[in-house]
């Protein structure tokens, strides 16, 4: 059997907060706003899993009301999520994401972040596709007030024999 799932996630950006986005603290003069620690791309992807597994949404499993997850990783919560999928018997057929922001620039992140993504989720690093897009200074991202992000994933059932 094969699914697909969509995610979607945003996140102010303010000053003298860190700017964490794939797993990495990028050096940014502004960062997110978040209970948690604000990994929008990780959030996007862990929202795409949870949809394609049809298991509700990032929300649902790590409320930002919740005292446990206040300032967490958030490659734990998309080793947790990873877990759920197991747990249905589920494997990454591959992911596609994309980063909307204005500054700073990410191209030469990207190798990071899918080598710390891919390891996260037990996965190969040929399976995780990440782009980083501007909006030519147009909408929220533009103006720099935000980042966000998108993913598309693939996935598949296995059977246990």
């Amino acid at each position: 059997m094969i699914r697909i799932g969509f995610g979607y996630d945003v996140h102010k950006l303010e000053q003298e907060e860190s700017l964490i986005i794939g797993g990495i603290e990028i050096p940014h003069t502004k960062g997110t706003v978040a209970h948690s620690d604000g990994d929008v791309l990780i959030h996007a992807i862990i929202d795409a899993l949870l949809g394609a597994a049809n298991l509700r949404d990032i929300g649902y499993h790590f409320p930002d009301n919740s005292s446990e997850y206040k300032e967490i990783d958030s490659k734990i919560l998309l080793e947790r999520t990873m877990q759920l999928l197991k747990e249905k018997s589920y494997i990454i057929g591959n992911i596609d994401a994309t980063i909307s922001m204005q500054q700073p620039k990410l191209k030469s992140f990207i190798p990071k972040m899918i080598s710390i993504l891919a390891k996260t989720m037990k996965t190969d690093e040929e399976n995780v596709s990440i782009k980083a897009t501007t909006t030519e200074k147009l909408g929220f991202e533009g103006r720099e007030e935000g980042v966000s992000a998108y993913a598309v994933v693939l996935i598949t059932k296995y059977k246990i024999h």
